[in-house]
């Protein structure tokens, strides 16, 4: 294995799992500015606070260190071998040492996972990633992006079917309304909605990931801005206590469509610490 591609994903992880990047520090700046409920306001200064300790300790920003999710891009004049996904792998698993990451990983065959009869290994490292996503990119470099993925934001999300009767507002909608519920009972909010749109279950749930990875605070197109006003208007905010902060940004991603009645739409409503993100360059 390449130690050198194992220490910077170690590194990556740790900072996904303790580091706000500059524009979603920014977005918190922004709503706390324009927050007028006092309760809602007070919530996401603490919530900013707590960011900037976890970045000045690295330390995790959350008791839920979350999952791994990695994308990986690949330059057209690059090669990506079986050493170097082994190299990945062992860089996550020092990285989840390193944090630490909460012991997560549950032992055991097929059923004693789903039953969890068996309890979950005190290894921190033993927590496999989720299968990589690869995808190509222009140049000659090979990047891998890092997300930490918390179990509340798993629990409320949904990747689901929607009858798009030839209207972008029936979809959008439907979008509206998954999120709204969602994020009432996420609790962990101001949240960051992800959404991808797709023409199948795996597709939609990898556009969600690319949406997360290729999206920027600060920067919505008209899609993504009518879904944050919407779910904003219904007034939930911060930690549900109310105020015009209940969404932060949406990234939303739309992949190729299929003739058909249906489109199959993922979404991702991310907590107050999601999405907990580092890229790191491999060459």
């Amino acid at each position: 294995m390449d130690e050198r591609i194992i220490q910077i994903v170690s590194e990556g992880l740790v900072s996904a799992g303790s580091t706000f990047l500059p524009d979603k520090k920014a977005a918190y700046e922004r709503a706390i500015e324009h927050e007028q409920n006092s309760q809602a306001k007070w919530t996401m200064e603490q919530i900013l606070e707590n960011a900037l300790v976890a970045e000045k300790n690295r330390s995790p920003l959350c008791d839920d260190t979350g999952i791994p999710h990695l994308v990986l891009d690949v330059g057209t004049n690059c090669a990506v071998t079986g050493d170097t996904l082994e190299s990945i792998k062992e860089g996550v698993r020092q990285g989840l040492r390193k944090l630490p990451g909460r012991p997560m990983a549950v032992r055991g065959s097929d059923e004693q996972r789903i039953d969890q009869s068996l309890g979950l290994d005190e290894d921190s490292g033993a927590l496999d990633a989720a299968p990589i996503l690869i995808r190509p990119i222009e140049g000659d470099k090979t990047r891998l992006h890092i997300m930490m993925f918390g179990g509340g934001p798993a629990i409320r999300a949904k990747t689901y079917r929607v009858f798009h009767k030839h209207s972008v507002d029936t979809v959008v909608d439907e979008i509206v309304s998954w999120a709204t519920e969602g994020t009432k009972l996420l609790g962990c909010t101001p949240c960051t909605l992800a959404v991808g749109i797709g023409r199948s279950h795996y597709e939609a749930s990898s556009l969600m990931l690319e949406a997360l990875v290729d999206g920027k605070y600060g920067e919505q197109d008209a899609l993504g801005r009518r879904i944050t006003d919407a779910v904003n208007a219904v007034g939930s905010g911060a930690l549900g206590l109310g105020g015009n902060t209940t969404v932060l940004t949406t990234f939303l991603k739309v992949g190729p469509q299929r003739a058909s009645g249906v489109r199959v739409v993922c979404l991702r409503p991310c907590c107050c610490f999601e999405p907990r993100i580092a890229t790191v360059e491999l060459n």
